[in-house]
């Protein structure tokens, strides 16, 4: 018999106390009592995970070596060790079940007797009840001392102090560090001449040869804003200056969200606490107007300057270093969408510049408007896109041919089954031996109990894509009929809705295009759906069921040669 042992501690402190050897010492004595061979005992840790969460290196090695069918059973000292929320203890106890692995606890053994499975839910909901308790008891405990100033609310300072290392978060042990405060005063000072922007802030601080924060020769205009925008340079801390946001955008539109692209957002003044009082870098005066000469420069910022017309402004990539293309016009009059690589240093955030050309903006918005104007009056291409995201279309009689097999195999396993119970009832096969082999097989039995809801599951997902066909062909007869009198701006709201990006290598042109499939969400772009492409690297989970804000997603590729127009649909 295959065992699994797992043992779980929720802090860094409580791992290095030990808690997690002894939990895996109880586990490694109770196979000894009960003749397991240590051979065939693997052990699964998580060492400072929260039970809160299932993410967890430990336990999802365990998932998958259970859905593979290698372990029998699974030994925990306690439930909450698996799980702190009883809905994620019955969630993970199911799903093993149904791969064929028993779970056993040591503190609390749990049978298939109803007042086992009863005292197992009302344990459950105690320790959650209990890890919500011990949250909000710290978050208050937290608070008072954020009010009474006796707590910092970081222990990593700002840029130009120190903290006493045997007391980090005690606000009287805050120093000032000469050098880099006389950095801080020296941006501040540079930033509030006339005509000086955080660009040539960074390019002088570079040029003087100060290192940034990071100790890397560069410095970025995010962190002299973040300089510029700090409180605690005036001596005074604050706590609540931001809070989280799940993010409105991208990072970049060449590569997967994270949940570390998450944001933040500033809230008002008013609602920002008093914390502490430090040594002072700058005067509130100064800090004053840095804020006022912020807000002005952002509001005459370049990103926000439309005087000029760009179909595609914010929506190009460079094929070569990822980076987003700006749109610019030359002194000869001619317009160019430019890779951001070709910029400084501290605007790139690139220590060598791109080598990719200019790309003519005309060239490429007449070249992308007529590739969408072909996409719309060709629907074969756009319901053979979804088809192929949907893995394909199934015949009929393969449907049937998969549904029979799982019905043998369905058959099989009850005359396994039943041949089984005559043998034990006959006598010649033992009880522990009986109970064994009907374990293996019911966990057979319901893994093809999954895989028949998965089919009928694939089954429903086709109905679906066949509605989103429909949705799709209403959506594209309707703007097929104004392509040819679109003004400019109604050409720029359909690029903004159909096309997710388009990436310029050279001569290649990429059109990644995305299309609505239900009414509501027709006027949202696809960048706004976080649920969906989050989950980018599945090609399946592109196309997601009918709802609002729902996108299929559909490249092309124009042929390199010429000016780069034309070329087949392909799915992604």
């Amino acid at each position: 018999m295959r065992v699994a042992l797992y043992a779980r501690v929720s802090t860094t402190r409580q791992a290095q106390a030990q808690t997690i050897e002894q939990q895996i010492e109880r586990l490694r004595e109770h196979g000894r009592q009960q003749g397991w061979e240590e051979a065939d005992t693997e052990i699964f840790r998580d060492d400072g995970y929260s039970g809160a969460s299932l993410s967890r290196p430990g336990l999802d090695r365990l998932r998958d070596r259970a859905a593979f069918g290698e372990i029998d059973r699974i030994v925990i000292t306690a439930p909450d060790r698996l799980a702190r929320k009883f809905a994620h203890q019955v969630v993970l106890i199911d799903e093993f079940e149904q791969h064929g692995c028993r779970v056993e606890f040591l503190d609390r053994p749990m049978g298939d007797d109803p007042h086992d499975q009863l005292m197992l839910q009302i344990r459950g909901a105690f320790a959650e009840y209990e890890r919500m308790m011990i949250s909000e008891r710290m978050r208050r405990g937290r608070l008072m001392k954020y009010q009474t100033g006796t707590l910092l609310p970081w222990t990593k300072p700002p840029y130009g102090y120190r903290l006493d290392p045997d007391r980090p978060r005690d606000p009287t042990q805050v120093r000032i560090e000469e050098s880099e405060a006389v950095v801080v005063q020296t941006i501040f000072a540079d930033y509030l001449e006339e005509d000086h922007t955080l660009y040539g802030v960074a390019h002088q601080l570079m040029e003087r040869g100060i290192l940034a924060p990071s100790g890397m020769r560069r410095w970025s205009p995010a962190t002299l804003a973040a300089i510029l925008k700090n409180p605690a340079y005036t001596g005074t801390v604050y706590l609540g200056r931001t809070r989280a946001r799940p993010s409105q955008g991208r990072f970049s539109a060449l590569r997967p969200v994270s949940a570390v692209d998450n944001g933040r957002i500033r809230t008002p003044r008013e609602e920002w606490i008093r914390i502490a009082t430090i040594p002072a870098v700058v005067s509130e005066e100064t800090f004053d107007r840095a804020q006022t000469k912020l807000a002005q420069n952002q509001s005459f910022a370049r990103r926000n300057n439309t005087a000029h017309e760009y179909l595609l402004r914010a929506m190009v990539s460079c094929g070569h270093c990822r980076l987003a293309c700006m749109g610019r016009m030359v002194p000869t009059g001619y317009r160019y969408y430019v890779c951001r690589g070709h910029g400084s240093a501290y605007a790139s955030c690139r220590d060598e510049k791109c080598a990719s050309r200019y790309i003519p903006a005309e060239q490429l918005d007449a070249i992308v408007w007529e590739d969408l104007s072909a996409l719309i009056r060709e629907p074969k291409a756009i319901e053979a896109a979804l088809m192929r995201a949907q893995g394909g279309e199934w015949l009929p009689q393969e449907l049937q041919a998969r549904r029979e097999l799982l019905r043998k195999a369905g058959r099989s396993l009850e005359g396994q089954l039943e041949r089984l119970t005559e043998g034990y009832l006959s006598g010649v096969i033992p009880l522990e031996e009986y109970r064994r082999r009907r374990q293996e097989i019911e966990g057979r039995r319901g893994s093809l109990d999954e895989q028949a809801k998965q089919l009928e599951a694939n089954v429903n997902r086709k109905a679906e894509l066949a509605g989103l066909v429909t949705s799709i062909e209403a959506f594209r007869e309707r703007i097929e009929r104004g392509l040819e009198q679109a003004t400019f701006e109604q050409k720029r709201h359909l690029v903004e809705l159909l096309i997710d990006r388009v990436v310029v290598t050279d001569g290649d042109v990429e059109i990644r295009y995305v299309f609505p499939t239900s009414r509501s969400s027709e006027s949202i772009r696809f960048c706004h759906l976080r649920s969906d492409y989050r989950r980018c690297v599945r090609v399946h989970e592109r196309v997601p069921g009918v709802g609002g804000g729902a996108g299929a997603r559909l490249r092309r590729d124009p042929d390199a040669g010429g000016d780069g127009v034309g070329g087949g649909g392909v799915p992604v």
